[in-house]
């Protein structure tokens, strides 16, 4: 059998339940066979032996630099040890990522870090398989809110907002990426965690609810002005498959820098569905495009990741769709309310219309989408 090792982010504003997510985590996903290994928050790691932000003259550039260094090394070491291991199932959870120290700096200051290490945004970012946001009680239960559990923390509750907040723009673009508010009680929140990442993992089973929408095309400039957007250009393609399944390549990525990924499908009910993915290589991507399905055109199309009242939107531009885009939401459960940004108007609900997904893109395109 071969090794199966998950690398996954735990992030989220100060106070958001990081800790009790860890051991959550560890407990629950032990039970089912994995082997969880767990790289401590670097930032705090670093502040608690002396390298605190004031050391560096409060130097935005000089205090992440380290971090983000420390990061990736640990999470490269961490991954070569784990290949060394003898258990089959492997769950490496990073306890924050490199994107959180975006977080801290300015985009410029980001940029420059980089730069400076030659290491690459989107390679770094979609590196991770998942990343699972937890979000500050100080959004919604402000009570709980504490700096005792942490030595490190310095924010007040309003600070810990707009960190928050901050935070979720930094991973949105991810491609697997779940915001876990403060709707439940805090039992609730660790068990939507968990159910969360089992989901990602196909334990037991893999499914995801969707719901679609043909809208009237935004105003693309204001949307890339938006913060808490990030583009991304997919090109997707459909091999030859088994009866039943859906089977594609993704290349995924912007400005040359990209990820690949293996995706089956298989309908279980309209809106419905289980789904298989993993990451692949350039090599890997290239050897399947080999076996693309000649009666199926790839699909082009730029991606437009939203984060907005709490909620993960995926708007895709196409090419040839004038006046019209398609937008998508992934819930976690069937009658769960959606909250509609206010820019977007939405011309109706295509979930349950095959014509409008991309397979069916792929053959014929709907006159509404010309």
């Amino acid at each position: 059998m071969d090794k199966k090792i998950t690398k996954i982010v735990l992030t989220g504003g100060p106070c958001g339940g990081k800790s009790t997510g860890l051991s959550c985590i560890e407990k629950e996903m032990s039970k089912l066979g994995y082997k969880v290994v767990i790289i401590n928050e670097s930032a705090t790691e670093l502040t608690l032996n002396g390298l605190s932000y004031p050391a560096y003259n409060n130097d935005g550039y000089l205090f992440e630099i380290p971090i983000v260094k420390l990061q990736i090394l640990k999470e490269r070491l961490y991954e070569e040890s784990c290949r060394s291991l003898p258990d089959d199932k492997i769950l490496l959870v990073c306890d924050r990522g490199i994107m959180d120290c975006s977080a801290y700096v300015t985009k410029e200051e980001f940029d420059k870090i980089l730069s400076d290490i030659g290491e690459d945004y989107i390679k770094l970012r979609d590196d991770y398989d998942g990343v699972f946001h937890l979000v500050t009680c100080a959004k919604g239960v402000e009570e709980c809110y504490t700096k005792a559990n942490n030595a490190a923390r310095r924010e007040t509750a309003e600070e810990a907002r707009e960190v928050d907040d901050i935070i979720i723009n930094c991973w949105t673009g991810h491609p697997h990426f779940r915001v876990i508010d403060n709707s439940t009680d805090f039992e609730g929140k660790m068990a939507r965690l968990i159910k969360e990442i089992c989901s990602l993992l196909g334990e037991p089973t893999p499914f995801e609810i969707e719901r679609k929408f043909l809208i009237k095309k935004p105003d693309l400039k204001k949307l890339e002005k938006l913060p808490n957007c990030k583009k991304v250009n997919i090109l997707q393609t459909y091999l030859i498959s088994d009866e039943g399944d859906e089977t594609r390549v993704r290349q995924r990525g912007l400005n040359g820098s990209y990820i690949y990924t293996l995706t089956t499908k298989r309908q279980i009910s309209p809106i419905k569905r289980v789904e298989f993915e993993k990451r692949i290589n350039e090599r890997q991507y290239l050897t399947y495009i080999a076996n693309a399905d000649p009666d199926l055109k790839p699909i082009r199309k730029d991606r437009y990741c939203l984060m907005q009242n709490g909620q993960y939107f995926e708007i895709d531009i196409y090419p040839f769709a004038k006046e019209n885009a398609i937008m998508e939401i992934e819930l976690t459960s069937e009658d769960q309310e959606i909250k509609f940004p206010e820019f977007v108007e939405v011309v109706k609900e295509v979930t349950e219309d095959k014509d409008y997904s991309n397979h069916s893109l792929a053959i014929k395109i709907p006159k509404d989408l010309h």
